[in-house]
């Protein structure tokens, strides 16, 4: 017989032997298992809870990795009220020890590229920008899983991040910090129009501000870096936190300055921006913090009752597109887009464009009209729906 052809064979007397050997996984463990994480981690976009139960030589063993010490903790209380006797291994997160201590981050690009595997060829899941403080858990060849500012998980290369202690973050959390106001920007070398570039800059980019030097502000990256950027394109981070004003007109003032800016999948930064990271990035620059994807805007702010037509909405409401719920299948969202007021919305479909669901307008999309789910007030009770005002955060 071919070795290679042999190959399947061998494996099924493995699995067979031992299986003979050892008593399979308990049901109730799996089902433990699943209700800790439907319980404590449903959404895997935001909390990691993965574990699994393995049957040894030894007993029954409890692998993965989890950031939820709670999780954890109930998992194990359940399955002793339950009798079941396990052996816990779980890797809990952040890996201190590995990491030497350096359990955060602060973004020192003006905008990164997070992923959804540790290599630079995975999935653009997301992005986040200069002076964003990031949760870092562990590291895999070269590269990190972190946590955004909004809890979304991703993996980041070691180039796009300064790593932290938590007393260095202390140090950068305490320090004097600005703002970059214009759209796009460099920093310089020296206080002068035509020296050399340090890095690009993008609005909402977060520096540490050292000193005024004539008409510019010496500023320091994340990792010490130190440039020059005039002063009239700054603003005191505490000042700009405090001139937000959460309404309507500002949300769509910012919202228009994205005009014609490309789509790209994962995008959340003036560079490129999917659909969510659109609204995201709008509402971030208006002080205020929005969840990640569609799928997950669409359970912050209120409630708005809607019909086909829109009478009810306000200026600055979000309204969801995708699949309304039958008996047979639940809602799915698939898409985002500001609305502006009479039938219009503003939204990042192949490009940042403004388009109507109002039939008989020049620029009426039929196929939005006929997939709109429904529609959320974010601007209403700020702080209790899902949004979060930017300065009552940690993260920034």
């Amino acid at each position: 017989m071919n070795i290679k052809s042999a190959y399947p064979l061998l494996l099924l007397l493995i699995l067979l032997t031992f299986s003979c050997d050892h008593d399979p996984i308990p049901s109730e463990v799996t089902r433990t298992i699943e209700s800790v994480r439907e319980e404590y981690a449903p959404d895997r976009r935001v909390a990691r809870f993965e574990v699994e139960a393995m049957a040894t030589a030894n007993g029954l063993v409890l692998a993965g990795e989890s950031n939820l010490p709670k999780a954890r903790q109930t998992l194990m209380n359940r399955l002793e009220e339950a009798g079941i006797e396990v052996i816990d291994e779980i890797e809990m997160l952040p890996d201190v020890e590995e990491l030497n201590g350096h359990i955060y981050g602060v973004v020192r690009l003006s905008a990164c590229n997070i992923r959804s595997e540790p290599r630079h060829s995975a999935e653009l899941s997301t992005q986040s920008t200069l002076g964003a403080i990031l949760r870092v858990h562990k590291e895999q060849d070269g590269w990190f899983l972190v946590q955004t500012p909004d809890d979304y998980f991703g993996w980041l290369d070691a180039g796009g991040f300064t790593p932290m202690t938590r007393e260095q973050l202390s140090v950068w959390k305490a320090a004097d910090k600005v703002v970059y106001l214009p759209d796009f920007g460099f920093s310089l070398a020296q206080p002068e129009r035509a020296a050399r570039p340090v890095s690009d800059l993008m609005a909402g980019n977060i520096l540490r501000l050292l000193e005024t030097e004539g008409d510019y502000m010496r500023v320091a990256y994340p990792d010490g870096r130190p440039a020059y950027i005039t002063a009239t394109d700054l603003a005191g981070y505490d000042a700009w936190l405090s001139s937000r004003r959460y309404q309507a007109d500002a949300i769509l003032a910012t919202a228009q300055t994205f005009l014609g800016r490309p789509y790209l999948w994962g995008g959340t930064s003036g560079k490129g921006v999917d659909c969510s990271g659109y609204t995201k990035t709008v509402f971030y620059l208006n002080g205020l913090l929005l969840p990640r994807d569609a799928s997950q805007q669409v359970h912050t702010g209120m409630e708005i009752e809607t019909d086909s037509t829109f009478s009810n909405l306000q200026a600055g409401d979000l309204l969801f597109f995708g699949r309304k719920a039958t008996g047979e299948k639940p809602e799915r969202i698939v898409h985002v887009a500001i609305y502006m007021g009479e039938g219009k919305i503003i939204h990042s479909s192949g490009i940042v464009c403004i388009e109507s669901l109002r039939r008989g307008d020049p620029d009426f999309n039929e196929y939005r009209f006929n997939t709109f789910v429904r529609a959320k007030r974010p601007l209403s009770g700020i702080g209790e729906n899902g949004v979060q005002r930017l300065g009552e955060t940690a993260y920034y």
